[in-house]
């Protein structure tokens, strides 16, 4: 919902010098700088005949070891990585920052998959890297915990520094992976695969962005408006509209079952302001949710009478699909750093909701307001525009996946004359789980080949037609779950 250079020669240096103390007890670091190891040859399985890749890893100066997880035809390393709290000034501290690493083989191209979020610690495959059969890193937005820097200066959290941080992972980890890498991410995890791009367009050999929101002027958002009066059918509009305005209507009656329930789950409204501002955030959240996270053919479970439904009803269908812990202090507080952003630099939409008359007391409330007031916050109007014409004018192997029914597409990424060999998608009927699984046909194969051709691994077949492109790699119901991030942020409306 909300409103979503180079570091310098020295840096490497002086990163190296405080890992040694800045690494967590317990934690296995490195002795010995990268580049003073002996390479070896490299066996089938990716690992150098003369030294262990966890060893090649930790080589790296402020690399440390957390946790290896076995998985069959892997090595998976859950890491922390050094990193300057500001790349412009790494002399004023330093944080840990947490990174996973999906390791196949060394001589296989590479994917540097961020959810813009936490990272996951257990494995799994973003949809690149099954295409191309390769290796994964994954990298834990700046400020999320634990991978917050204490205390925290909240002014160095942009996307700036956040591309930063990618850059110096990149740069490590190139000299062990030294074939082609793409970058990829979903919805926030899409936008900062954007601006890793835009700030360091030489690093990666393609970009693979999906739902990625790119609201470019944040205080005009009529093309959401303009969403929201055609997706779906009638029908369903009608539907989720019914029970939103019977949450409000019926709000005295079930904010006393809200009071109840926040007592049952500890759950308190300090940086919001008050139960009735949360309640009435999770209620006007409901028809964005429903898109983001639902499809058409799930409107059935929408009440169809709501005057006539229960409040035992309308809670359910609300907290089913917006959830009311959403603006408690508890379910805010994890995600401080987007909402900060939301209302920095990001932006967030605002939509009008004409079906609910005047029954809404406070509208679509700012990010400020989900942000404790300790923390300063400044918007930044540049920052998005200058994002938007670089994609526009120099968009190189960029791919930018969209689902027709998700909200946050109603303003997407667009090319401009400037782009060369990239691409705008959308899957028919899709929701913010869109994939390249899921595009046409002809798209679909288009899209597979290009990723396959950016990554240095596309079959002769492939390259004389891309109609023959297929994922390398078979597909893993335990590696390649494609709903993992609408899983972990059903009930929150965020990119």
């Amino acid at each position: 919902m909300r409103k979503a250079l180079r570091g310098v020669l020295s840096l490497a240096v002086l990163i190296g010098t405080v890992s040694a103390t800045g690494a967590s007890a317990g934690a296995a670091t490195a002795a010995v700088p990268a580049e003073k190891q002996s390479s070896g040859s490299v066996s089938s399985s990716g690992e150098s005949s003369s030294e262990d890749i966890k060893d090649r890893i930790l080589a790296i100066p402020g690399m440390s070891l957390t946790q290896e997880k076995p998985y069959p035809g892997y090595r998976y390393f859950v890491l922390n990585y050094t990193q300057p709290v500001d790349h412009r000034n790494p002399s004023k501290g330093t944080f840990q920052q947490r990174v996973t690493l999906l390791h196949k083989d060394t001589t296989r191209p590479t994917v540097f998959f961020t959810g813009g979020y936490n990272v996951s610690t257990n494995p799994s495959r973003s949809e690149p890297t099954q295409i191309i059969d390769g290796n994964q890193v994954s990298l834990e937005y700046r400020f999320f915990t634990p991978s917050r820097p204490a205390p925290a200066d909240w002014s160095k959290l942009d996307i700036w520094q956040a591309a930063s941080d990618q850059h110096r992972v990149f740069k490590a980890l190139k000299k062990i992976y030294s074939e082609n890498w793409l970058t990829t991410g979903g919805s926030k995890g899409g936008m900062t695969a954007t601006y890793f791009e835009r700030f360091y367009p030489k690093d990666m050999d393609g970009v693979v962005a999906y739902v990625a929101p790119n609201d470019v002027v944040n205080n005009e958002d009529s093309a959401y408006d303009r969403f929201f009066a055609r997706v779906g059918t009638k029908e369903c509009r009608d539907r989720l509209g019914g029970v939103q305005r019977e949450a409000l209507v019926r709000r005295e009656a079930l904010e006393k079952k809200y009071e109840a329930y926040a007592a049952e789950n500890g759950l308190t409204f300090d940086t919001v302001g008050s139960l009735d501002k949360a309640y009435e955030a999770v209620v006007m959240d409901y028809v964005w949710a429903y898109w983001q996270y639902s499809l058409l053919a799930d409107c059935d479970s929408i009440p169809a009478d709501a005057p006539n439904a229960t409040d035992e009803e309308i809670w359910d269908s609300i907290d089913g699909i917006s959830g009311f812990s959403a603006y408690a202090d508890q379910g805010l507080g994890t995600y401080t750093p987007y909402y900060y952003q939301a209302g920095t630099q990001l932006g967030s939409p605002d939509i009008q909701q004409p079906w609910l008359g005047n029954l809404s007391r406070y509208g679509y409330q700012p990010p400020r307001n989900f942000v404790p007031r300790s923390i300063p916050m400044k918007f930044q109007p540049s920052v998005m525009r200058d994002v938007d014409s670089w994609v526009r004018n120099n968009a190189r192997n960029m791919l930018y996946v969209y689902g027709e029914n998700d909200p946050w597409g109603a303003e997407p990424f667009r090319l401009g004359k400037g782009a060369r060999d990239s691409y705008v998608y959308t899957v028919p009927g899709g929701n913010h789980g869109s994939k390249v699984a899921g595009l046409v046909a002809d798209e679909k194969a288009n899209a597979t080949a290009a990723i396959l051709r950016w990554a240095g691994v596309a079959p002769a077949a492939v390259e004389a037609d891309p109609a023959k492109a297929r994922p390398l790699a078979k597909f893993d119901a335990r590696l390649d779950v494609r709903d993992d991030e609408l899983k972990r942020d059903r009930g929150t409306l965020r990119p």
